[in-house]
């Protein structure tokens, strides 16, 4: 954990690092102010900005989603990703339903702390090079935490594939 803790975290955060701790990972919390691009974000983590992982909340069907964990200089590959779920049809959920289906807004979504358990898909480039360490949203605008990837892949049961393309 970093040494900065904020006088109040918020209740995404503190369900974040929650979780973190019961999956037994490794991990370092970074607090700073709102950004604006994915290069912003990267300064302000401290590093590259294909180290950043956004996490994407996917809907299937009727109540029924999908995360998958990105890499910040690449997107989903729709074909990519149909194909390897075996269906012909995904989107992305609305703001609000994106909020109902993981407990956390636009911006701070992470499986960590989701008030439901999606299945997680995660791009199979989060793990290379060996020994990686990725910056992942911490429940709150502003807050991270850096994790080692392998472990990040294996404590969420992540389903691994080549899902993106160069953004």
């Amino acid at each position: 954990m970093s040494e900065h803790e904020p006088a109040e975290t918020s209740d995404g955060e503190r369900r974040a690092v929650a979780a973190m701790l019961a999956a037994g990972i490794e991990h370092e919390v970074t607090r700073h102010g709102r950004v604006g691009s994915l290069a912003e974000a990267a300064a302000a983590r401290g590093v590259e900005p294909a180290d950043i992982v956004k996490t994407l909340v996917v809907r299937r069907g009727d109540d029924d989603h999908l995360f998958v964990l990105v890499p910040g200089d690449r997107e989903i590959d729709w074909p990519l990703l149909r194909e390897h779920l075996g269906v012909s049809r995904l989107s992305m959920p609305d703001a609000g339903t994106a909020r109902d289906a993981t407990g956390y807004e636009r911006g701070t979504i992470t499986p960590f702390g989701s008030t439901h358990a999606w299945p997680v898909v995660a791009d199979a480039s989060i793990l290379r090079p060996e020994g990686r360490r990725v910056s992942i949203g911490a429940g709150a605008h502003g807050v991270a935490a850096t994790v080692p990837a392998a472990r990040l892949v294996e404590v969420l049961g992540a389903d691994v594939a080549g899902v993106t393309r160069p953004a």
